[in-house]
């Protein structure tokens, strides 16, 4: 893991961008904070993924939103001469020659597919029964990063709601100007709230969140593929060529 300070950056700089813009327009930056508009919106935005989500996607989703500070590393440098050297290994011992390698192996993807070449699986049964876990784990994730993007539609529209709920308290108060006030700021903050918070935060994180998934299968994809040019006795220096494919 990372710390992805780009993420943070991004925050700072796009909510900074409206508060000092109100600033400059003459506007207090007080008007903007308010506890019902705020309820309104998160209160409505949550119940509604709720709603749409099945519990475990849900959680998945909550997750995964650390990835958006903490970032998976993928050193694929790292695991291409890892497995050039299970490649060394097989040519000179046999595949038998990496049972040693099992136990100390700590990625539970390229273990699964250590144990496969270990027993001898064809090279074919092995990308199939690999990139049937890829295609799942990826479908599964992308399912969780869609929640943010769902929740990026629903924002603007539940804040809309509360500004329609803050006009209707100002049209029952129409004959006390005291109270028209909190209605009117109720209205427009809450649908201020829903925009910059679909387009702030909830979209940017989930396609933040699209390319770590995507970045995750390619390099399982990587790994998939030089199992299975070890599994069809392919020369070292090929297989590391076909690898360095990947990083470009």
């Amino acid at each position: 893991m990372r710390i992805d300070f780009l993420t943070i950056l991004g925050l700072v700089v796009g909510i900074s961008a409206i508060l000092v813009g109100q600033q400059l327009e003459g506007g207090k930056i007080s008007t903007l904070i308010n506890g019902p508009a705020a309820l309104i919106v998160i209160g409505g935005t949550l119940g509604a993924v709720m709603l749409q989500s099945p519990i475990s996607v849900f959680v998945r989703a909550i997750k995964m939103l650390w990835w958006t500070i903490s970032t998976p590393q993928f050193d694929s440098e790292a695991v291409i001469q890892k497995i050039i050297s299970w490649s060394n290994i097989a040519r000179r011992e046999g595949l038998l020659g990496l049972e040693n390698l099992e136990d100390s192996e700590t990625d539970p993807f390229a273990k699964k597919g250590l144990q496969l070449l270990i027993d001898g699986s064809e090279p074919e049964a092995i990308r199939t029964i690999m990139e049937v876990d890829i295609h799942t784990r990826e479908s599964f994730n992308m399912q969780a990063a869609r929640v943010y993007e769902s929740m990026g539609g629903y924002s603007p529209t539940i804040g809309i709601i509360g500004a329609v709920l803050g006009l209707i308290q100002v049209m029952g108060n129409l004959s006390d100007p005291s109270k028209l006030g909190g209605g009117i700021a109720v209205a427009f903050v809450a649908t201020i709230y829903g925009v910059a918070l679909a387009n702030l935060v909830l979209l940017p994180v989930a396609n933040k969140l699209k390319s770590i998934i995507i970045n995750d299968a390619h390099f399982d994809e990587m790994i998939v593929e030089g199992l299975v040019s070890i599994a069809e006795g392919e020369n070292p220096r090929n297989i590391e060529t076909k690898l360095l494919g990947f990083l470009r």
